[in-house]
Order: structure tokens, then sequence, then C-alpha cells
């Protein structure tokens, strides 16, 4: 994971639950410009776990690879300006 970063998820779809591959990963809420803080999120030995910001549940899914959820609409994957601009 250390070639790409962390993994980063939102929940613009509104789903009840997002399914992902990583157990270590940062929640942004919605993608930007309406993001909240970005949460870093460490499920350790737990399969799931809950934003403290935004309250979307994530379920860790072993059968994902770490920068995939399911939906995956909700993988968040910011452009080289977006992140110089931050």
């Amino acid at each position: 994971m250390a070639d790409k970063g962390t993994p980063h998820f939102h929940n613009d779809p509104g789903v009840p639950v997002i399914h992902v591959g990583a157990k270590e990963f940062m929640c942004i809420g919605a993608t930007p410009p309406f993001d909240h803080p970005h949460i870093f999120i460490d499920m350790g030995s737990d399969t799931e776990t809950v934003c403290s910001y935004c309250s979307t549940l994530f379920k860790y899914d072993p059968s994902l690879k770490a920068y995939e959820a399911r939906p995956a609409e909700c993988v968040w994957e910011p452009d080289d300006a977006a992140v110089a601009a931050r």
C-alpha cells in the first residue's frame, strides 16, 4: 500500500454500508468541496467501524483489494491538481 498511499473512501451515494478491502483508510465523507476533515480509520482486529464525522458504516471485505470498495463509486482518487491545492 505504501506505493499509492492510504486509500480514501466517500459516501456521495448515501449508501448505508461501504464494503472496503482495507482495514486502514481515510474517510472523507463526500467528494470535495463538500468533504469533511479526512479521518484516518484503523479497524484493527475488528471487521467494521463507523466514521465519527459522517456515521458511514464501513465493513471489511477480504475479497476486495486494498483500494477497492463496494459500491465502487465510493473510492476517491484525487487528481494531482486537487492534491496540490490542499
